[in-house]
């Protein structure tokens, strides 16, 4: 399997930055695997146990102009382990990149990274900026006119203002003049393409750059060769400025956590660093503090905005017993948090994490369009060289009009904006699913879950509650109140979820509870009790009908209840029947939303569960989905096999505990309301909001992300074909050329990050 390690990489805001770290990385001895990610700023090196690369790898990533510093090991992501749950069951009380593709070597890239609170904060300045590519290693803070790149843009400008005016002065002298303002600009990108083909990329954008623009000069177009240097750093600083926007999204999450905690001691309440905490400590939070960890709720009560975290825009009331989440904020009252993760394994350091990992797998669109440069650049110099000289040779053409063409080919051809149409739109997805608490594990996750056309859920605890509930009440000679408020006397104290659904019950209709006396719980039965002198039992049908007979309309009611799925309790006072409680694990308040949003993207819902066919198909009814019931691990495994047998492409839901055939078998897993730790670890894809209208929402982020990969290739290839006919008939030269390049590369980088533009519904 080998050891992996991880680093952070400085100065990369394109993705064939992260290609010619690959391929130089890849031929150093005992490394086996390489995963690069300019969206997150991160590399990933698998390598042998025996040698320890990490120095050669540092000296070739420093020589290839990008700061490196080592993370924090740890073994990188299994393939996803699916272990989701239906942890269901029947109650029977009683009867249930940003930046764009050129491959340069070292351009002056500005850089923002978004990093997890688990890495420590120097290790993304620890390298120190090298000047030999003007590569902006280091510069990872400052405004983006603050950076090598906007120096070395307003240089090269400069510079073609002085030849205009020298040339206006010196006539005679204009092509020197304009040859040496382009070597403002040129010299750095030569000594980059120089590099690259060192270190394994030859054919590289510098590369093709570096030929036009010597051409150019060569053949009399000084003063389109500098135009064409011109804009081509132009172009690289937009595109810079468009990847520290693509990065911001993620880099956001990380300042959300506070610098500093209340915790509670011996000596009372102090200040410390948030990083400072331990498993276990106690911190208080004060109404419009920011929460410093992980944890749970020990004493107090107030809602809670979670949407830094989840997307939800409505507070949630939590008390004692909940969890909370780092980087949430307490709105109106005082609590008392235990500390149930370090920070650096808290939420927020969890999902940047994870988005970081994601964004340097990548999607099969993405691998074919790399593959696919690898020999789409080369082609293009074959073809501009063909272009410049068979005309002249044998068809009597001008050999400087030919020359000059096929140097316009040349630019025509670089591959930036088509390589970065997938890495930019698919980071910009992962970021946006992540800031409305939709995570995804890579771009293969996101491509397959735009092709989801079905749906399979668990049931408890995903598409219900997970807890029982009070669903009616029948009163005999007594109003409901009543019954509920002498059963509720009774089950005081307990910690049974039937008796919390009563109570629960009792609490909403503000029935005034009496205080019950000597009671006692009858083992299969129910529990007896005595309030105001009367003799109370809540217990089971057969419990109550070996007391005193049932009547008819009794017995029917307790039939159809159970006929229902629903537990059924009934209440005597003094042998006297005188209420009927039902429960069931009732349909969450968002399900049917949930389930009508999948059916307007064309997705079909059924569930699945092990809970018994009554309980089931009463949720279902009220949903009005498929179910099939009473199915064992295995059967579950089977139905979505054979789903996908009959051409589906299938979702599995649930809550990541247990479940595991079912959850592999599945084209994506994913985790909802099994808690964080589960969600973040164990599927493909988790929903953070616990909201059965995510599941939705994630295949339509998933969709638009896909659409817009579609419309960046047809952006990229389209403007290279209208300017590949008319360069060749003579109407366009060399700055249209450079500009279709840039130009395409800025819109496909600008339409990715439209991504980031988060749509509600």
């Amino acid at each position: 399997m080998g050891i992996q390690d991880r680093y952070r990489i400085t100065g990369m805001d394109c993705a064939s930055c992260a290609q010619k770290i690959d391929t130089a990385v890849r031929r150093i001895d005992g490394v086996e695997d390489v995963s690069v990610s300019v969206s997150a700023g991160t590399m990933t090196v698998r390598r042998g146990e025996i040698a320890d690369p990490a120095e050669p790898i540092r000296a070739i990533v420093t020589k290839l102009g990008y700061g490196i510093a080592p993370l924090a090991n740890r073994t990188a992501p299994a393939a996803p382990a699916h272990s989701h749950a239906d942890a269901e069951h029947d109650h029977d009380h009683g009867a249930s990149c940003s930046g764009h593709d050129h491959d340069h070597a070292g351009h002056d890239h500005d850089h923002v990274h978004g990093h997890a609170p688990a890495t420590p904060v120097a290790a993304a300045k620890a390298a120190p900026p090298l000047d030999l590519h003007g590569h902006d290693a280091g510069e990872d803070e400052g405004a983006w006119w603050q950076s090598k790149k906007a120096r070395l843009t307003l240089a090269a400008g400069a510079a073609i203002v002085v030849a205009f005016v020298a040339s206006h002065l010196f006539p005679e002298a204009k092509s020197i003049i304009f040859a040496v303002a382009m070597l403002v600009g040129l010299v750095p990108i030569a000594r980059r393409a120089l590099m690259a083909a060192r270190y394994g990329t030859p054919f590289s954008i510098e590369t093709l750059m570096t030929i036009a623009a010597v051409g150019a000069v060569i053949i009399g177009a000084g003063e389109e060769a500098a135009m064409v240097v011109f804009l081509f750093l132009i172009g690289e600083l937009l595109e810079g400025v468009a990847a520290r926007r693509a990065r911001s999204s993620i880099r956001g999450l990380a300042t959300l956590l506070p610098e500093t905690a209340r915790l509670e001691g011996l000596d009372g309440t102090r200040e410390i660093p948030a990083a400072e905490l331990t498993l276990g400590a106690i911190i208080q939070i004060r109404p419009g503090d920011r929460i410093a960890a992980d944890g749970r709720i020990l004493e107090g009560e107030s809602a809670i905005d979670e949407a830094p975290v989840t997307g939800e825009s409505v507070p949630k009331r939590k008390g004692v017993g909940d969890t909370v989440f780092a980087g949430t904020i307490n709105a109106d009252g005082v609590i008392r948090v235990e500390v149930t993760a370090v920070a650096s394994d808290n939420t927020i350091a969890r999902i940047v994490r994870l988005v970081e990992e994601a964004q340097e797998s990548k999607a099969p669109t993405e691998r074919f369009i790399d593959r696919f440069s690898r020999w789409y650049t080369p082609a293009v110099l074959i073809v501009g060289a063909l272009v410049a000289v068979l005309p002249p040779l044998f068809f009597g053409g001008n050999w400087d009009e030919w020359i000059y063409k096929g140097l316009a080919i040349l630019l025509i051809g670089c591959p930036c904006a088509l390589v970065i149409s997938t890495p930019a739109a698919i980071a910009a997805g992962l970021a946006a699913g992540a800031r409305q608490g939709l995570l995804m594990k890579g771009g293969a996750v996101l491509e397959t879950l735009a092709g989801i056309n079905r749906v399979a859920f668990d049931k408890t605890g995903t598409l219900t509650l997970g807890r029982p509930v009070v669903s009616d009440v029948v009163g005999y000679g007594r109003p409901e109140d009543d019954v509920i408020a002498l059963a509720a006397s009774l089950e005081t104290g307990s910690n049974h979820p039937l008796a919390r659904a009563i109570l629960a019950k009792a609490a909403d209709l503000s029935a005034a509870t009496a205080i019950a006396e000597a009671i006692a719980a009858i083992a299969g039965k129910g529990m007896t009790g005595k309030v105001d002198g009367r003799s109370l039992l809540l217990g089971s049908a057969a419990a109550v009908a070996e007391i005193v007979p049932l009547t008819s309309d009794q017995d029917a009611a307790i039939s159809a209840f159970s006929g229902e799925g629903k537990s059924v309790s009934v209440l005597l006072v003094d042998d006297l029947v005188v209420g009927i409680i039902a429960m069931r694990d009732g349909p969450r308040a968002d399900a049917k939303a949930g389930l009508a949003a999948l059916a307007a993207l064309n997705v079909s819902p059924i569930m699945l569960t092990g809970d018994n066919a009554r309980a089931a198909q009463a949720v279902g009814g009220d949903l009005g989905i498929e179910v099939r019931a009473e199915l064992l691990p295995q059967d579950k495994q089977r139905i979505i096999r054979e789903l996908q047998a009959g051409g589906a492409k299938v979702a599995k839901v649930g809550d990541g505990i247990n479940d595991a055939p079912a959850l592999a078998a599945a084209n994506v897993g994913i985790a909802m309301g099994g808690g964080t730790d589960v969600a973040l670890e164990t599927a493909d894809a988790a929903i953070l909001n616990n909201n059965v209208g995510d599941v939705a929402r994630l295949i339509r982020l998933a969709r638009r992300t896909m659409a817009n990969i579609h419309q960046n290739i047809v952006i990229a290839l389209g403007l290279k074909a209208v300017f590949l006919v008319t360069t060749i008939l003579g109407i366009t030269g060399l700055w249209p050329a450079i500009l279709a390049d840039t130009g395409a590369t800025v819109l496909v980088t600008i339409n990715a990050l439209s991504l980031l533009v988060v749509k509600k519904g």
